[in-house]
């Protein structure tokens, strides 16, 4: 018996779709030419190998003071070419929309007077910012990251992460210790060209076109649990990371004054985790007292938008598919998972007596936080629920339970089912959308977890998206 029907033997099926197996735990055809290359591999010694790789490379996550390595699984997901040309046709459709919608909230707010979405959803919203309307340039997502799960009827999206998508250069960081360790199985298309296409991005953004734009990454610095990807994001694009406190205005102009001398910044590409440039009355925050006079005179372009996360706000989401046909007039490509905003009387009336079967979300936490898996939950814990819902409806959505894949993990040295998501990035320059050729798939490190966020202890797979 070759070692990797061994693995399918003794692979246990987890009643959910499993992206390797079949229920018969029979290999699906895109992890054929991989798996039967476990042979000559020790699965243990791989998995500390590729550790020793990221540990050398520097590659960590968290907080300054409670920072640890980034945990890189060494199975790596794999994404066929016609998988990843139908994912890129519905990422660009449904970006596409959400560009559209922030023009359009920002403007003449064509949505809500058609009655396609609530007027009153913009109620106590706190990343609707009506003061981004009066910058000199336009409120814009130019980076999205949305997470995408997968069941037995294909992928849907979980959220559009508009305001500071995180993981491209984990993602990268995964390709280089995770590849060199499978000499066999198919190859993935290359990784590194998704830089050199933001990095055109950003330049791009600059205002007037100026061909010598500056650019820098905004960052909280060492304290920031991304510090790891804002220096390698600086490095392989060739521009600084600055803390608020090392910028000033002159002359209309933010500088930095990190030299001697100050330097312009054209484009400040925010990293940070102030995503607001008002607090609620619009009063600004310190950043946004900061920056307001330059981005108003559109000699300063911030990405993603100061703005935009009212296109991440967990009650609009709930609308996409229509927000698809209202300014497309298309079909979404990618589905949603059904949803309700609890804010509409007649939705919150629906989920109140199904809550069991439903996942509760805030609608503006980040990470799976304060998240309540309805299937899951304790009696104590859906009581709890249902009082915040009755007390304050407009807070939250309800999402149906959608069984999250699993996937091949390396755990000691055999392979069990760890449940996973998927997060590609998608570029948006001079009105078109780009889907970059790398994505970063995660997993919830505990048997049987739906939450896979780095913030709530999970890992990371490299992930292959084949050529043709």
């Amino acid at each position: 018996m070759t070692a990797a029907q061994a693995a399918s033997a003794s692979y246990p099926v987890s009643g959910f779709f499993d992206e390797a197996f079949s229920p018969q735990t029979e290999l699906r055809p895109a992890y054929r030419e991989l798996l039967e290359g476990l042979d000559p591999l020790d699965l243990a010694r791989v998995q500390g190998q590729v550790q020793t790789r990221l540990r050398e490379d520097g590659v960590e996550f968290g907080p300054e003071g409670m920072r640890s390595a980034f945990v890189v699984d060494a199975v790596p997901r794999i994404i066929t070419a016609e998988e990843w040309r139908l994912l890129a046709a519905g990422l660009s459709q449904r970006v596409r929309a959400l560009q559209l919608f922030l023009a359009d909230i920002y403007s003449r707010q064509e949505i809500l007077a058609s009655g396609v979405m609530r007027r009153s959803i913009l109620d106590g919203a706190p990343h609707y910012e009506p003061v981004a309307a009066g910058f000199g340039t336009p409120v814009v997502a130019d980076l999205a990251g949305p997470d995408l799960v997968r069941d037995a009827s294909g992928f849907r999206v979980l959220e559009d992460n508009l305001r500071f998508p995180s993981g491209p250069t984990f993602a990268l960081a995964a390709r280089r210790a995770v590849a060199e360790q499978w000499p066999a199985g198919p190859r993935p298309v290359p990784a590194e060209g998704a830089f050199d296409l933001l990095g055109e991005m950003l330049r791009g953004r600059a205002p007037d076109g100026r061909a010598d734009a500056a650019v820098a990454i905004l960052s909280e610095g060492p304290d920031s649990a991304a510090w790891f990807e804002h220096q390698s994001l600086a490095s392989r694009l060739g521009i600084e990371v600055v803390t608020a406190e090392q910028l000033e205005v002159s002359r209309g102009e933010l500088v930095t004054r990190t030299d001697l001398e100050p330097r312009r910044i054209d484009v400040l590409y925010n990293r940070s985790n102030t995503d607001r440039i008002t607090r609620s009355g619009n009063d600004l925050t310190p950043l946004g007292e900061l920056l307001i006079e330059p981005l108003r005179s559109g000699k300063l372009v911030c990405v993603n938008s100061f703005g935009t996360g009212i296109a991440d706000d967990k009650a609009v989401h709930c609308y996409t598919g229509a927000m698809i046909r209202f300014y497309l007039g298309e079909e979404p490509l990618l589905d949603t998972p059904d949803s309700l905003d609890l804010g509409d009387p007649e939705q919150a009336d629906q989920a109140m007596g199904q809550l069991d079967r439903l996942v509760i979300k805030p609608r503006w936490a980040l990470g799976g936080q304060d998240i309540v898996i309805g299937p899951k939950a304790s009696a104590k814990e859906l009581e709890r629920a249902r009082q915040a819902v009755r007390s304050n409806p407009g807070r939250y959505v309800a999402q149906e339970m959608i069984g999250l894949s699993t996937h091949p993990t390396l755990i000691g040295d055999r392979l069990e089912p760890r449940h996973i998501d998927l997060r590609p990035y998608v570029i948006t320059s001079e009105g078109e959308q780009t889907v970059l050729p790398l994505a970063l798939t995660r997993f919830a490190r505990a048997a049987g977890n739906l939450v896979v966020s780095s913030t709530q202890g999970g890992g990371a797979k490299d992930t292959w998206i084949l050529a043709d």
